[in-house]
């Protein structure tokens, strides 16, 4: 075995001990989020954006709108496409290149919560049934990776959607506004050993042994999950994270609400 080999299985049960006893490497509380900073409409060039930090977490989240075709199974609804690029900047792990797994997956994770929780109004974004339609692009830019891109990435996309006004250069946009209501808000927790963390950091990330990710609308109902790695949850792990998700997604909803 290599020094780096030992210095990492050292670290993880270093992470893994402190857990089970309900301590994190940074001093956090088990259901404790870090620091979150959100400022909208941060990009100039873009019908709706927001840049948000989670800790040392850095994302960046631009929404543009063009018209164009529906999709055949929905020809009376807008599209919504939502993108995620993980760059070498970021973080060391990322490739230049096409979309990678983590890419793919951070996307559709960002996506379903978006879309099952009804909060953009697509069916109000035709413009000619069959033929033209208004679409609907979510760019996810990763600028720095310290864990917990899942849920820096929603909040970023959900900031940069409620902030998002009609475009002026279309003449064919008639809404007064752009068609958004409802605030989903996606929450993610990490299994360590026998311990179960919320917003868990890289180090954590690193060492889980499974992910949990849910997303709720206001009245308290889930909208979507997705877990992530091969690891386990029970029953109780399920109903813990269900309950400090409740207690979460109030305080991520109140981050939204400033200016």
């Amino acid at each position: 075995m290599n020094q780096e080999k030992i210095i990492s299985t050292v670290k993880r049960d270093y992470l893994v001990d402190l857990a089970e006893e309900e301590k994190r490497i940074d001093d956090r509380e088990m259901d404790e989020y870090r620091e979150i900073d959100i400022e909208k409409s941060w990009a100039g060039n873009a019908e709706g954006s927001a840049f948000v930090k989670l800790g040392k977490t850095q994302v960046l989240t631009g929404v543009k709108i063009e018209s164009g075709t529906p999709y055949p199974d929905k020809p009376e609804e807008g599209v919504l496409m939502t993108n995620a690029e993980l760059t070498p900047m970021a973080h060391a792990t990322f490739e230049a290149g096409p979309p990678g797994e983590e890419a793919t997956e951070l996307a559709r994770v960002v996506d379903r919560g978006i879309r099952e929780s009804g909060m953009i109004g697509l069916d109000e974004l035709c413009i000619e049934s069959e033929e033209e339609v208004w679409m609907v692009h979510v760019d996810i830019h990763v600028l720095d990776h310290d864990g917990n891109l899942i849920d820096a990435s929603a909040l970023s996309s959900v900031a940069a959607l409620l902030s998002t006004e009609p475009p002026e250069d279309e003449e064919e946009w008639e809404l007064p506004e752009f068609p958004v209501s409802k605030k989903p808000i996606t929450t993610t927790f990490a299994k360590i050993g026998d311990a179960l963390v919320a917003d868990p950091c890289l180090e954590e990330e690193n060492i889980m042994d499974a992910r949990f990710t849910m997303t709720t609308l206001e009245d308290e109902s889930i909208c979507a999950m997705q877990k992530g790695s091969s690891g386990p949850f029970t029953k109780d792990d399920f109903k813990k994270a269900r309950e400090w998700a409740k207690v979460k997604s109030k305080e991520l909803r109140k981050e939204l609400k400033r200016d």
